[in-house]
């Protein structure tokens, strides 16, 4: 096994439940370090810049790097590991928002469930501060959505599963900072407003084994490699960025997106919605401390 990878007991629970969680990753310093610079930083996080945002800033492209993140992942997806994309979610105190109880990954065209998300805490995340919640063993199977519109939530569309969700079911994922929970690509998932005196701050990284594809014909997407060997080439290769909104990172950053969302929103039309969770960094309010 990897040094710093999921144990058999640990692993054998994820595949159960479609979760594990606490991991530790960091200490509170390093991760004090990486809230303030997220701060630094986040007026420029907001709508497209929020999807990819390792693509613009060197500090994010090391994160996803992260041996410490990636020995856990490649304990479920194996040693050849790309990114696919990274988001910052973070909802400020007092903020009414919540997102609905939803699935990721149905209209993302990718060929396989083999995706997993990375979800590392800069800031406590627990119930009073809207951590995330999911119901353990739903990640199996898709199962149906509709769009209910609601004022504060945080899904463009109000996408909500539309089977019965049994609340008395579901697990809070506390983490402090510096600690990941890892969850499944089909898990049922949501979370409530922040009700605490703290910013709820956490950085989402999705991860796919090498040998999985796109299977829309829309456009050509592309990853980051970050561990291993890619020996299939379905993505192309991204760009680390120079320097902080370098103006060749913000150009091919912006080239990136634009072939991400066609394929993401064409997926969405297919199915008569924007999916069960909104493209990543198409959210309807703008990402913030």
């Amino acid at each position: 096994m990897n040094r710093g990878g999921l144990g058999e007991e640990a692993l054998a629970s994820y595949r159960e439940r479609g979760y594990h969680f606490p991991i530790p990753v960091m200490g509170q310093a390093e991760a004090d370090s990486l809230r303030v610079r997220y701060l630094e930083c986040a007026d420029r996080l907001s709508g497209r810049n929020n999807q990819k945002p390792h693509l613009l800033f060197p500090w994010l492209n090391a994160l996803v790097r992260d041996p410490r993140i990636l020995d856990a992942v490649e304990s479920v997806l194996g040693p050849d590991l790309l990114c696919w994309s990274s988001q910052f979610f973070a909802k400020p105190s007092g903020d009414p928002s919540y997102v609905s109880w939803h699935q990721d990954g149905t209209y993302w065209g990718l060929s396989s469930p083999d995706v997993i998300t990375a979800w590392l805490a800069f800031t406590p995340s627990t119930p009073e501060s809207g951590c995330m919640r999911v119901i353990a063993g739903t990640h199996r199977e898709i199962v149906r959505h509709e769009d209910r519109f609601a004022a504060d939530n945080m899904l463009s569309r109000g996408q909500e599963i539309a089977v019965r969700v049994d609340l008395e079911q579901a697990v809070d994922l506390v983490l402090q900072p510096g600690e990941m929970s890892l969850h499944h690509v089909l898990i049922f998932h949501g979370s409530e407003p922040n009700r605490s005196s703290w910013p709820r701050i956490g950085y989402a990284i999705r991860y796919i084994p090498t040998h999985v594809h796109q299977t829309s014909a829309q456009a050509r997407e592309s990853a980051t490699l970050v561990r291993g060997t890619d020996r299939f080439g379905h993505f192309d290769p991204e760009p680390a960025p120079e320097a902080e909104m370098h103006p060749r990172a913000v150009a091919a950053h912006a080239e990136i997106v634009d072939r991400q969302l066609r394929i993401l929103y064409a997926g969405a039309k297919q199915r008569g919605h924007l999916g069960p969770a909104d493209p990543p960094g198409a959210d309807r309010q703008p990402v913030r401390p």
